[in-house]
């Protein structure tokens, strides 16, 4: 057992990215849920990094695919911060 000096030592904090940092993002990758975690979310996994889908993006993207179903990929923009974070999908092709 390691003491909690040693724990503390090798302690990473968890972090998740998000979707607004992917400078393209495929509507074909897979959705996944962190049901685990003290506030659940949704995610995509890039090159083994995750990147939070926030639930605005997902509704933008559903009206955004409404109008074009053949979108293949799109761009979030964020702007803001905390309780004031806006989302931005912005189609690409």
């Amino acid at each position: 057992m390691a003491s909690l000096g040693e724990e503390a030592d090798s302690y990473e904090a968890k972090s998740v990215n998000n979707i607004a940092e992917l400078n393209s993002v495929p509507i074909s990758l897979e959705v996944k849920e962190e049901a685990e975690a003290e506030f659940p979310y949704k995610y995509v996994e890039v090159e083994g990094l995750r990147y939070k889908v926030p639930s605005s993006v997902l509704a933008s993207l559903k009206s955004i695919r409404e109008e074009n179903p053949n979108l293949k990929t799109f761009k979030v923009k964020r702007s803001g911060e905390g309780m004031n974070t806006r989302y931005t999908v912005i189609p690409l092709s």
